[in-house]
């Protein structure tokens, strides 16, 4: 149960990353998910776990990790589409 609670966290914080970045829309679930994951570990090493958690992932950190990996992703797959 408490993997599914990660992943839906992950999705959420993956969707706001994508909405503060204008990306969010051509992003699928799956990618939100993984950004959110993804950004999460990201954020919580290099800010680390402070402010409020939810399954266990500090929210704050988690999402300007998930703004990091988003605009990253972002970046590399706008510059192999031109």
């Amino acid at each position: 149960m408490h993997w599914l609670l990660v992943l839906i966290i992950g999705a959420i914080i993956g969707a706001i990353a994508g909405a503060i970045t204008s990306k969010g829309k051509s992003m699928g679930w799956i990618a939100n998910i993984v950004a959110g994951l993804v950004g999460s570990s990201i954020g919580e090493a290099i800010l680390g776990s402070w402010g409020p958690q939810l399954a266990g992932m500090a929210i704050i950190p988690s999402i300007i990790g998930a703004v990091i990996v988003v605009a990253v992703v972002s970046f590399f797959v706008g510059k192999s589409k031109n």
